[in-house]
């Protein structure tokens, strides 16, 4: 553990020297969201026929009955009064996102789940089923084959082997876009700008950007939106179309991420540590419960073998440990190197930063996952 808490330290180490103080230069498109540009999330409720007897069973799943008889009847079937009892169907959730500017025809990917209590949906078929929209509108209609990719398999003696999972599914392009978003971006004078890690610095410096080439251009209005609006006689898909390739230096705040469940630690380039001693050391208490019988004497008129659980209590306090000091304005690989020196593991590590923070030394947010 303690070898392999260093090879992670020396990789911090290597990417934070091979970094440099300054950061990377990124993409306006790659650090903002466009307003209005966005995909529209779709629902949509159907059956799956054609299942190998993996579907619902009709007595637990209603649903399951209702949707079968009014399709059959839409077909001209009447079986209002038949007992059915097929499990070759099953009722399932379908969903898909609808991606911006999206034109009607164009094929999209759909997500087909279990609804009842089917095993499996592994080669069923997914009939046309409306795929709505927040504003109950129909924008695309579902249909075709459900892939898997799962493996599920079952024995008479009640043994089950399973990989993924069997009920839930995809239909690649299996949705048809029947409705447009109207979205008119070419018309619109004003078009802001999301930034998806808001900061003060990083939205200046993305208004500086759009300015230094299209003056008067950009007005940075808080850390999360700066607002463009194009010169006169250009439009806004070729203005965008330039803004959104400028090269920005994105700034972020010093932070420390600690997921304490899987015991992972990351921290930011701008993490700085002020002057503290840390030692650490590890405290264990062993406890062993031997049984014992005991007896009474011979000849005894009285007593009674029992057992007696006898207790050995041992104390080790590990030491040699000495303070490992982390100067004034220490960086990432500084602090990596000053921790990894203690030859702790990642949740002792998780404690030693919680502390220093404690103690005011950390000059960085701590957030824990």
């Amino acid at each position: 553990m303690i070898a392999r808490l260093r090879l992670f330290a020396a990789l911090f180490t290597a990417l934070a020297l091979a970094a440099g103080p300054a950061g990377a230069a990124s993409r306006i498109k790659d650090i903002v969201e466009f307003e209005g540009v966005r995909e529209n999330q779709l629902v949509g409720y159907g059956i799956v026929v054609g299942l190998n007897g993996t579907g619902d069973a009709l007595r637990n799943a209603p649903f399951t009955k209702q949707s079968l008889e009014a399709m059959l009847e839409r077909l001209g079937i009447n079986t209002r009064d038949a007992q059915l009892n097929t499990k070759n169907v099953a009722a399932v959730m379908v969903t898909a996102k609808l991606p911006a500017f999206s034109a009607a025809g164009s094929q999209i990917d759909a997500t087909v789940s279990a609804l009842g209590d089917a095993k499996s949906l592994l080669g069923g078929t997914l009939l046309v089923t409306p795929l709505l929209g927040a504003d109950g509108q129909a924008y695309a209609v579902a249909q075709g084959t459900v892939q898997t990719g799962s493996i599920s398999a079952s024995g008479a003696s009640g043994s089950t082997v399973s990989k993924g999972v069997p009920t839930a599914g995809r239909i690649a392009g299996g949705a048809v876009v029947e409705r447009e978003i109207g979205f008119q971006m070419a018309q619109m004078g004003q078009l802001r700008l999301t930034l998806r890690n808001p900061d003060f610095t990083t939205a200046r410096r993305i208004a500086d950007a759009v300015n230094s080439k299209f003056p008067g251009a950009a007005m940075a209005e808080n850390p999360t939106i700066v607002a463009l609006r194009p010169g006169n006689g250009q439009d806004m898909m070729s203005f965008m179309a330039q803004v959104e390739n400028l090269a920005v230096e994105p700034d972020a705040p010093a932070k420390v991420v600690i997921d304490e469940v899987a015991g992972v630690i990351v921290m930011g380039e701008n993490v700085r540590v002020s002057t503290v001693a840390i030692q650490q050391g590890n405290l264990t208490i062993t406890v062993r419960e031997q049984p014992a019988v005991s007896q009474p004497p011979p000849f005894a008129r009285t007593g009674q073998t029992a057992v007696v659980p006898q207790s050995d209590i041992a104390v080790e306090e590990e030491t040699g440990r000495q303070f490992v000091t982390v100067r004034n304005g220490a960086s990432l690989a500084s602090l990596v190197s000053g921790l990894n020196a203690l030859g702790v593991t990642p949740r002792d590590m998780i404690s030693i930063l919680q502390t220093i923070k404690a103690a005011g030394a950390l000059q960085a947010e701590i957030e824990v996952m």
